[in-house]
């Protein structure tokens, strides 16, 4: 018997043609092009946009454009300190689970997950204290993926320490 979630015609298959992708409520991503290689990611479909928790972040013009510089730890095994630049694709006010709105910067970047990469949209803020370094929301997710609510790491995990000998 399919799950009820897979079945629904709206949602059976992706503007490809193919069955959508499920994920787990949490997953390790990449973003290949910022230098990120793993990151733990909570992925909420309640939230409208992306974030990537980053410690310090400046803005700089180059050749007369918005440009953004960020440092964050992604967490995940061997991941030390990354600093990363990106253009400024835009800036907006987002409302975070408090009901706090605030200004947010947001870039473009290649996101990898469970096999497949795509082009999504994501703001930099501080998410000291959350437990995931990024949040992929319901506008990162659509239209490629389906999440499972009671499922976790479906496409693997990322060691901390090497195995035992």
């Amino acid at each position: 018997m399919s799950s009820p979630i897979l079945s629904s015609p709206a949602i059976a298959a992706g503007p490809s043609g193919h069955a959508p992708i499920v994920l787990g409520w949490r997953e390790y991503a990449a973003l290949p092009i910022l230098g990120i290689a793993a990151v733990r990611a909570k992925i909420d479909t309640g939230a409208r946009s992306s974030a990537l928790h980053v410690e310090a972040q400046w803005r700089f013009v180059e050749a007369g454009a918005p440009w953004v510089g960020f440092r964050l730890r992604p967490g995940a095994a061997g991941g030390g300190e990354v600093e990363a630049l990106a253009p400024v694709a835009d800036e907006r006010d987002v409302t975070d689970s408090g009901g706090h709105r605030t200004r947010r910067v947001f870039i473009r970047t290649v996101l990898s997950l469970a096999g497949s990469e795509r082009e999504i949209d994501m703001n930099l803020a501080d998410r000291r204290g959350m437990r995931f370094p990024m949040l992929l929301g319901r506008t990162a997710v659509a239209h490629a993926f389906t999440v499972d609510p009671a499922r976790s790491f479906l496409h693997g995990r990322v060691r901390r320490r090497p195995p035992r000998a």
